[in-house]
């Protein structure tokens, strides 16, 4: 098997899994120890307990998950690419929608890099 077919197999199930709200499984699947995560321009969160843990802290605003949908997709070499958009209310009541590109960079079935692009 290739390393696109096995990127490609991975990428399809970490966008079922997200499809599904299931963030935190998704990241303890397919996040490598040492991930680095960006959001744009933002200084990138290192390692992947701390990905996590960051992840949790977030979610744990969230009152409702509406959808996680992912409209296009790609592989090239170890990289992948995807655009989503994800809805969910907070807490507080304020629905929030999210439209992203994301590119994560891929080695040994893990992601090792991903920054995340907003709209």
């Amino acid at each position: 098997m290739s390393q696109n077919t096995n990127i490609e197999a991975n990428l399809k199930d970490l966008l079922g899994l997200l499809a599904q709200g299931q963030f935190i499984e998704a990241q303890e699947k397919y996040l490598a120890n040492e991930v680095a995560l960006q959001e744009g321009n933002a200084e990138a969160k290192e390692g992947k307990d701390f990905v996590i843990a960051q992840e949790k802290e977030l979610l744990s605003g969230v009152g409702e998950f509406i959808r996680y949908e992912v409209t296009d997709s790609a592989v090239n070499g170890n990289v992948s690419f995807y655009e989503g958009i994800m809805e969910y209310v907070e807490k507080s009541g304020t629905r929030v929608k999210v439209e992203q590109a994301v590119v994560s960079r891929w080695e040994n079935d893990k992601i090792v890099s991903e920054r995340f692009y907003h709209a």
